[in-house]
């Protein structure tokens, strides 16, 4: 139950002893007549009562890092094991982001391709550029113009989860799109 009735009753009541605060109290001549009880009518619809909520202002800036996430349901797109061939999820994520970068034409993003541990440094960094632009090249198939798009690789010097099992590499073996701003 709201505070909103209660606070009515309430705002009625102070309103109603301020109004009298500075009136005399008058004496009735004759003691009043008895009140009729009152008797519900039959078949009479309820009064409606609507509650009306302010907007929710979302919490971050529209065009944001956090605005993409937050419509798109990710940043990120993973990859398998020594691969930069997009799977059907990937597309899916990918396709959300080009939505929403039609729906943000100012803004630009830089695709970050990422690798997992194994592997040399120089692997790495080819293999993380070879997701980021393949990343960059389905959003350009889905019309983002690629003047919007920037790629960099930094191979498996920043992965997202730390650990040495499958379960770790999965979730490093990815490309993320990060907004640079408008």
């Amino acid at each position: 139950m709201t505070n909103l009735p209660r606070f009515t009753l309430i705002a009625g009541l102070a309103l109603g002893l301020a109004a009298c605060a500075g009136k005399q109290p008058v004496a009735l001549e004759k003691p009043p007549e008895t009140a009729q009880p009152v008797t519900p009518v039959a078949n009479a619809d309820p009064i409606p009562v609507t509650e009306t909520a302010a907007p929710v202002q979302p919490a971050y800036a529209p065009g944001s890092q956090e605005d993409l996430r937050a419509q798109t349901g990710s940043d990120t797109v993973l990859f398998g094991y020594d691969s930069y061939e997009l799977d059907a999820e990937a597309k899916a994520v990918l396709a959300r982001h080009a939505q929403w970068l039609r729906q943000n034409p100012a803004v630009r993003v830089t695709l970050e391709g990422h690798t997992d541990e194994r592997g040399t440094r120089e692997y790495n960094l080819a293999l993380g550029d070879r997701r980021a632009n393949s990343a960059k090249n389905f959003l350009a198939t889905q019309g983002i113009d690629v003047a919007r798009l920037a790629t960099i690789s930094y191979g498996k010097e920043r992965p997202a989860v730390d650990g040495s099992d499958e379960a770790a590499w999965a979730k490093n073996r990815r490309a993320v799109t990060v907004v640079m701003g408008r």
